[in-house]
């Protein structure tokens, strides 16, 4: 199955919990590294903690899905962004209302710059963000690559890859995920990686993200079962994969 096909929802059963809609924004264009893998996790993760997950798509030009449960959202090149600008300043609004009422969020990379105020290119041309973030960003001539450790208050060592050029910078709106331990992070000067608003986890790091780092799927997860059913109720997730891809990702190189 493609990435741009549907991934159909599992068939709700009698023990479902309920059901949660997981939107991916712009797979077509903002789909790199991976960051299709961050919706597959949480599909399977919804089902392990025995809710019925579906899966959507929104692309250019799609009609906007209702009863959105969890955004999520990937990187992409300076092409992909120019790509999604219009529809995305489109459905600015519809995605602030969703962000202000604690709609828990992962952007990365590209759509995290987005979600800021506006992504200076290197060569001055501006794309304009939608504003839910306090975050704005400058394109430079360094490019900041490599594996990541970040030292997180909420989800421990956070773990991903780094491919940006792009420096991102936080205004008091916002708060950073956490401290990087090894690589750069948001920009090459304050040391910290990321960005926290509300229910919203922006991150530089690829990888896909979530399959090292399932405390942030979780936390998507729960936040969503609780706006929606007024509480979560964990399940049993398998995690026998998870120490062992934490382990070697940790013992990667910069």
């Amino acid at each position: 199955m493609s990435p741009e096909t549907p991934v159909p929802a599992a068939a709700p059963h009698g023990d479902s919990k309920g059901v949660l809609r997981v939107v991916q924004l712009y797979p077509r264009d903002m789909n790199i590294y991976g960051d299709w893998g961050n919706a597959l996790v949480l599909q399977q993760r919804i089902r392990w903690h025995g809710y019925t997950p579906e899966l959507l798509e929104y692309n250019v030009g799609d009609p906007f899905p209702d009863g959105v449960d969890i955004i999520v959202g990937g990187g992409g090149q300076d092409s992909g962004q120019l790509v999604i600008q219009d529809d995305l300043q489109a459905r600015a609004g519809t995605l602030k209302d969703l962000a202000e009422a604690d709609t828990p969020m992962l952007v990365i990379c590209g759509l995290y710059q987005l979600f800021g105020r506006f992504f200076k290119t290197r060569t001055g041309s501006v794309i304009p963000g939608i504003g839910i973030l306090d975050v704005e960003t400058h394109g430079t001539d360094e490019r900041l690559i490599g594996n990541v450790k970040v030292a997180t208050p909420e989800f421990g060592e956070v773990l991903g890859y780094e491919n940006h050029s792009g420096q991102t910078t936080l205004g008091s709106g916002v708060r950073p995920l956490g401290t990087v331990a090894k690589g750069t992070g948001n920009n090459s000067s304050d040391g910290h990686e990321g960005a926290r608003y509300r229910n919203i986890v922006a991150s530089y790091l690829h990888g896909s993200l979530l399959p090292k780092n399932p405390a942030i799927a979780d936390f998507l997860i729960s936040k969503a079962a609780e706006r929606k059913f007024g509480s979560f109720d964990p399940g049993t997730p398998d995690d026998r994969f998870v120490g062992p891809a934490r382990e070697h990702a940790a013992r990667r190189p910069r």
